[in-house]
């Protein structure tokens, strides 16, 4: 079978290297995901233990479309019985670009009614829609007139591991941290620290990989609602993952915070995600942070403000962060993830490397500094 692990922009070849590690073939990386082979044994694993992938599709078909009518043939042609029963619920989703459709909106509900109709003639009976939970979710993607049709097997997206449920986070998704985290090269064999940790989410996913912890364990996939799933078998495969989470580190992960209120979160993320105690998060200012001993690796994601006045506002704090580096981290490789260049200009220190990683819409820097 042939699968496609959506990421965010600049994450492909590092998702390449996750895929390559847990032993998929056939892997491909391209623009907004990488595309590898497998059974759907890989694919459960892929969603388990992949820790910088937005979903984990199955594509089913693909064939011209620029038209309603064409669209319709095509989802119809697609053999629906295999994967859909009157008794389950379906959501289709739709994203589009440089085609002749244009309304996402009208283009799901189109493919859903071919989809609806297949079973209907099938069975007699239609499933129901479930926008929110579906026992089935289809992907309709739409580029340049070529139509790709796919089954979700993710479920919710991947970033949703669990373990943050308070609303007052900053929106710095888990996958994210954890591209952060894997294209700094921390192995987690030197200590690990950020000064600025907010509630938690850089410093956690570290921890999840450093004790081998999958980052799937907290929640469900959509594909335990597909005909066919073997509960039994995929029990084994969690208890499976679950015997290889260590208890100890190799080298400490610290993190601290000047507001209170947001370490403890960061200790209440951490406990839901079944590291806390591999991480030391305690409150203080960044001017009163040390590194851990020995020659470790710093990471901190500062505010990066999108107006002119929130910038000049936040340019003396970077000039801190670089006095920081120079005066208490030496020894130390640093890195600086932003959004902003004019920001980052006023660290006062040369960046040896600038790795492109898109939040969202935005395009933001990963900066190293090697601080002697």
């Amino acid at each position: 079978m042939e699968f496609f692990a959506t990421c965010a922009r600049g994450v492909e070849e590092i998702l390449a290297g996750e895929l390559a590690t847990i032993g998929v073939a056939g892997i491909a990386a391209e623009r907004g995901g990488v595309r590898f082979s497998g059974e759907l044994a890989d694919c459960r694993k892929a969603n388990l233990w992949l820790r910088t992938a937005n979903r984990v599709m199955v594509p089913l078909a693909g064939f011209p479309c620029d038209s309603p009518q064409s669209l319709y043939d095509g989802v119809r042609g697609i053999p629906w019985n295999d994967y859909l029963t009157p008794e389950m619920t379906l959501a289709v989703d739709c994203s589009l670009r440089d085609s002749a459709m244009t309304h996402s909106h009208n283009t799901a509900l189109k493919a859903k009614d071919a989809i609806v109709d297949t079973i209907r003639d099938r069975t007699g009976s239609r499933p129901s829609i479930d926008t929110k939970e579906p026992g089935l979710r289809v992907n309709i993607h739409l580029l340049k007139n070529r139509c790709t049709v796919s089954l979700d097997s993710s479920g919710a997206p991947l970033d949703r591991r669990g373990y943050r449920t308070e609303r007052n986070e900053a929106p710095l998704r888990e996958t994210l941290a954890a591209a952060i985290v894997l294209s700094t090269g921390w192995d987690g064999t030197v200590p690990l620290s950020d000064p600025l940790c907010g509630s938690g989410t850089i410093l956690i996913e570290a921890a999840m990989m450093a004790s081998k912890r999958a980052p799937g364990l907290g929640r469900s996939f959509g594909f335990e609602g597909w005909p066919g799933f073997d509960a039994t078998l995929w029990k084994k495969e969690l208890a499976e993952a679950r015997s290889r989470a260590l208890d100890k580190l190799a080298a400490p992960i610290f993190g601290s915070d000047s507001d209170g209120r947001t370490i403890a979160t960061a200790r209440r993320n951490a406990e839901r995600a079944g590291v806390r105690d591999l991480i030391a998060l305690t409150r203080h200012d960044m001017a009163d942070f040390n590194p851990p001993p020995g020659n470790g690796v710093i990471i901190c994601n500062p505010p990066y403000g999108e107006r002119m006045g929130e910038m000049e506002a936040l340019k003396p704090f970077y000039r801190q962060i670089g006095d920081l580096f120079k005066q208490r981290c030496k020894g130390n490789t640093a890195w600086i993830f932003t959004g902003s260049q004019e920001l980052s200009k006023n660290v006062g220190l040369k960046a040896t490397r600038r790795i492109p990683l898109w939040n969202g819409p935005l395009e933001c820097r990963l900066l190293k500094y090697e601080l002697y």
